[in-house]
């Protein structure tokens, strides 16, 4: 036998020890042929052999924990964490109200496309309001398509995947009934004083800067629906126009919804920078009108006012360009 024969056969008789003497130690075994593990080879291997043998064990854990979770869950809410909670839990917690609110996007060929971005914006903002609301409305948008519907498909395609709310092409009159509807605008003679839970309030969606004044208030009056404008001027004296966002609308039912009161509603909803002052009784300013409008807080919801006749109210369906500068720092929220 040659030398050379002889070192090949030393060189596996060694090799074969060395496994034996790792299999015997409880470390990971040799793979089969002749390929030898490095020792970080076989501490890997030894690490996955105990992380299959524990599987079972941290599946128990799991489900420990998570009973343990549901258990702490009351205490979390009614103590300190209560302000912690997941978004998921609060709309677990919501109910959903019979009173429906429509945004008509009929007005599109209308407005321009910075537009019917802001719209967009707004739309986005109505949603996300709704979803975390602890009185949530039955949300309808209705008569989408043309440039809005483009928009939101070109920056926001998860619009589609959006849950409580109702999406149409069809115009609102051929989505609820006739006699259910009742048209938000400020040029309506009739004052809101109270919502019907069985009405559908349609906003419309225009964003024109006052170029089409009225607009919704003649097509309420051609179709014959019902219309009627919020109670604005009952309650605030603003310093700047009356003229809100769709969203600001939107929200504002919503928080009347939560508190039962115009009052409380407006001015947990209107932004500082309306300059909104409390209205006492027989409609005089609770404070002067050039007042910075952060001093003025929500007032007492039980206090009883009068509607003084012939105020301004707000047109729902307009922005002014101080909306756009608030819609502009507005996040996505879907």
């Amino acid at each position: 036998m040659s030398d050379e024969t002889s070192k090949v056969m030393s060189l596996e008789e060694r090799t074969a020890e060395k496994g034996a003497d790792v299999s015997a130690s409880g470390e990971a075994p040799e793979p089969a042929g002749n390929q030898v593990l490095s020792k970080r080879q076989r501490k890997k291997l030894l690490k996955h052999q105990k992380w299959e043998e524990e599987r079972e064990l941290r599946k128990e854990k799991r489900k420990e924990r998570k009973q343990q979770r549901r258990l702490d869950r009351p205490s979390d809410e009614t103590g300190e964490g209560g302000a912690t909670n997941s978004r998921k839990r609060l709309r677990r917690d919501a109910s959903t109200s019979s009173l429906r609110l429509v945004v008509d996007c009929s007005f599109d060929e209308l407005m321009m496309l910075k537009d019917i971005r802001k719209l967009h914006r707004q739309i986005q903002r109505c949603y996300a309001e709704n979803r975390r609301a602890p009185q949530q409305v039955q949300f309808y948008l209705t008569s989408l398509g043309g440039q809005l519907q483009q928009n939101m498909d070109d920056h926001d395609q998860g619009w589609r995947n959006w849950k409580d709310i109702t999406v149409k092409t069809e115009h609102y009159m051929e989505v609820v009934g006739k006699e259910e509807l009742v048209y938000l605008t400020s040029d309506s003679p009739n004052v809101l004083e109270k919502l019907d839970p069985a009405k559908a309030y349609v906003i419309g969606g225009l964003v024109d800067h006052n170029h089409h004044k009225g607009l919704s208030f003649e097509r309420a009056q051609e179709l014959g629906i019902e219309h009627a404008q919020l109670p604005l001027s009952s309650f605030v004296k603003m310093n700047s126009r009356k003229v809100l966002a769709v969203n600001h609308v939107f929200e504002i039912i919503l928080k009347y919804l939560e508190k039962g009161s115009w009052r409380e509603a407006f001015f947990s909803v209107l932004p500082p920078r309306k300059g909104a002052v409390v209205l006492g009784e027989g409609g005089q300013a609770a404070q002067d009108s050039d007042s910075d409008a952060s001093d003025h807080q929500a007032p007492d919801s039980t206090t009883d006012t009068t509607v003084p006749p012939g105020g301004n109210h707000v047109e729902a369906s307009h922005a002014s360009k101080e909306e756009e500068e608030e819609e502009e720092e507005t996040q996505t929220l879907t």
